[in-house]
């Protein structure tokens, strides 16, 4: 199976081997990324002022080429996932807003928010399966207390977003357990790391991130896997005590192609 792919600037530049195990992965789980041409920034935080489309042009390029190709779109970023997928959800619902898009795009036939978008997660849950997820494991967690922090922007707003229950998800804690490892439940697995407020406010950043981690430590957690790389670097940069990995790192890992991505 073929999807088009947003790999996103973080996962490009300061996190290239976090895409390099997503594409790896997905490669052993018999899903080609075929990474859009051309594509740029997604905008880094969806705007809900509906005159401004300026930082939203990108992401309605990524999903017209996607769209072409008659693809579904996937992400692995929640950040870039979350615009893309409000995008989507404003060029299918709010007329006057595509209409102004599609003006400015001057496109002959315009885009109304017809390709389905996933995130990674999702990819892996509806079109491969955690029961074949589990099948495919070579190197299982076996005994691993891993806990999965989900942030803020994963789930919500989470009637357009329509991933999992935004208070009691579950998405993540079914991967884990497909990796062989204990998944820990904890009560601050969705709140936010601080990652916004890194240079207005860093020592609210520094403790919204310890919290997170101390709460997880508390629940017996050894590992903390993110579905977000600014997640991952706020909740590092702020002295974790425990591993904090991406998730596609340990799904590598756990596939047996993590060491395919230094070649």
């Amino acid at each position: 199976m073929k999807v088009s792919y947003f790999p996103g600037c973080t996962l490009k530049n300061k996190a290239k081997d976090l895409d390099l195990y997503a594409c790896k992965s997905a490669e052993a789980l018999g899903i080609t990324l075929e990474e859009i041409e051309d594509w740029q920034c997604c905008g880094g935080v969806f705007t809900t002022g509906k005159d401004e489309v300026a930082t939203k042009l990108s992401s309605v390029r990524a999903l017209k080429s996607a769209e072409k190709r008659e693809q579904p779109l996937v992400t692995v970023c929640s950040a870039c996932h979350n615009v893309i997928k409000q995008t989507n959800h404003a060029m299918k619902n709010d007329r006057e807003f595509s209409d102004k898009v599609n003006r400015y795009m001057q496109e002959d036939e315009g885009y109304f928010g017809n390709v389905p978008v996933y995130h990674y997660l999702e990819m892996l849950r509806d079109m491969v399966g955690f029961d074949l997820l589990e099948k495919r494991v070579l190197n299982p967690f076996k005994g691993k207390k891993i806990a999965a922090y989900y942030g803020c922007l994963l789930l919500r707003p989470s009637s357009i977003m329509d991933m999992d229950d935004p208070e009691n998800p579950s998405i993540m804690e079914d991967f884990i357990k497909a990796l062989g490892a204990e998944p820990v439940i904890y009560g601050m697995r969705n709140e936010c790391c601080g990652g916004y407020i890194g240079v207005e406010s860093p020592n609210l950043a520094k403790k919204s991130s310890n919290a997170v981690v101390a709460n997880a430590i508390a629940q017996g957690a050894e590992m903390i896997i993110t579905a977000c790389p600014l997640c991952k670097y706020n909740l590092e940069k702020n002295g974790a005590d425990i591993p904090v990995t991406y998730f596609t790192e340990v799904l590598a890992e756990a596939l047996g192609v993590k060491e395919d991505t230094n070649e």
